[in-house]
């Protein structure tokens, strides 16, 4: 399974952003993101505008609800759903959260998994399930967490662990391992430089909270930090020079100021780039 990728520096669509990016063009963005599940059905308008954005900029899907770590049933209609959406803005490449998220109902949240063996092949059998119905690669992305669970891993085995028996890519969330860092004393560079290069399709970074100074709040709701940025010039180090996202999801700045948060991405980028190259 191949897919057309995207390069360069990105930013979350959400649909607050929608207006101020109706103009943008890759002397801003190079590619833009979004949640299918809050767009799958959405007409007139919003949906005009969204196909409007489609057309001339790069699409990646973020799904939110998959719920790769639970224990129901995968939702096999929402994966057909999501796979029309796909074909339909020839979206280039689709991500979800190593995370549980759902049981008898969605719980709208973002919860922590038993790093285990056990849950390395559960999980691995279903995101199998969604590459086949997707007739797509997925790429799973590590996720904040305010808790562990028992489990005989440490975080960034049991993610090379996934990958590897489900034969799948990583989205390597720059300022998710940050927050992690911080809230159970870890050493975040030593995460990145644990991450299988090969497979690592894209980045993002974000803005968190900080709740207090042993912990972080990935809300997506604030600029990025200089040791997240510190983070990200150590990823391309260590992996090469991957597309990058900027996430926001509320407290909307002016977009000139998104904008140059995406251009220093590309700073970065740029600098990394005479060092090492993705492929080399």
């Amino acid at each position: 399974m191949q897919m057309d990728f995207v390069n360069g520096a990105g930013l979350g669509l959400r649909r607050g952003l929608l207006g101020a990016l109706q103009n943008c063009s890759t002397d801003e963005v190079d590619f833009l993101e979004l949640a299918p599940e809050n767009w799958i059905g959405v007409g007139g308008r919003l949906g005009k505008q969204l196909r409007a954005l489609s057309e001339r900029q790069p699409l990646l899907f973020h799904g939110l609800s998959l719920n790769l770590g639970g224990f129901a049933p995968l939702d096999l209609e929402l994966l057909k759903a999501i796979k029309g959406f796909l074909d339909l803005h020839g979206v280039r490449g689709y991500s979800e959260h190593l995370s549980a998220c759902a049981d008898h109902g969605q719980l709208y949240d973002l919860m922590p998994l038993p790093f285990s063996e056990e849950s390395v092949r559960r999980i691995a059998e279903r995101v199998r399930i969604v590459q086949d119905v997707l007739e797509r690669p997925l790429i799973i992305e590590n996720v904040s967490a305010y808790a562990q669970l028992p489990g005989e891993l440490d975080e960034p085995a049991f993610v090379r662990a996934v990958l590897e028996q489900a034969d799948c890519q990583l989205l390597l969330d720059v300022n998710n391992v940050f927050v992690n860092s911080i809230n159970f004393n870890f050493d975040a560079a030593a995460y990145i430089a644990a991450m299988p290069s090969a497979r690592i399709a894209y980045l993002h970074v974000a803005g968190h909270y900080d709740q207090a100074s042993d912990l972080k709040i990935d809300t997506h709701g604030a600029p990025v930090i200089d040791p997240v940025w510190a983070l990200l010039e150590q990823a391309y180090a260590a992996h090469g020079v991957r597309p990058t996202l900027l996430e926001r999801d509320f407290n909307f700045p002016p977009i000139s100021e998104l904008y140059a948060e995406v251009a220093q991405i590309r700073q970065l980028q740029a600098a990394a780039a005479p060092v090492r190259s993705y492929g080399t």
